[in-house]
């Protein structure tokens, strides 16, 4: 496969049928090792999925999480937020074994309202639960 290199060159990455393809560069187009790489480059390269689950279903990486109070996506360098599951009583206050999960980001905990924001959603999943 050729590649323009530094400079202006051309980079040629070797082509080697017979050997298992290089997983760097099925991943991202490009080898570190160049012409010395033992492995496959080929030309028609497909990237490979990031990863799969049991069953060969390609599954994403990372899925943001949102905020429960503000709904703000939760990026993976929000290191300040929360996920807490708060536990379901019956009449008796025996844990039944069910749970709700909220979500905060690192926003609302810095400006203090995390403890406010948890009452308000769980008043509010208290009272569809009882609906149901």
């Amino acid at each position: 496969m050729r590649r323009l290199g530094f400079w202006g060159r051309e980079f040629i990455y070797p082509e080697r049928p017979g050997v298992p393809d290089c997983a760097y560069y099925m991943r991202t187009g490009s080898c570190g090792y160049g012409t010395k790489c033992r492995y496959n480059h080929p030309r028609d390269r497909i990237p490979t999925a990031k990863m799969q689950n049991e069953e060969g279903k390609n599954m994403d990486l990372y899925i943001p999480r949102k905020c429960s109070a503000t709904n703000r996506l939760i990026t993976a360098k929000d290191h300040a937020s929360v996920q807490i599951n708060i536990g379901h009583l019956d009449e008796n206050g025996v844990y039944t074994g069910q749970f709700t999960t909220f979500a905060l980001c690192g926003f609302i905990r810095a400006q203090g309202d995390a403890d406010s924001a948890v009452d308000r959603l769980w008043q509010k999943k208290k009272t569809e639960v009882r609906q149901q």
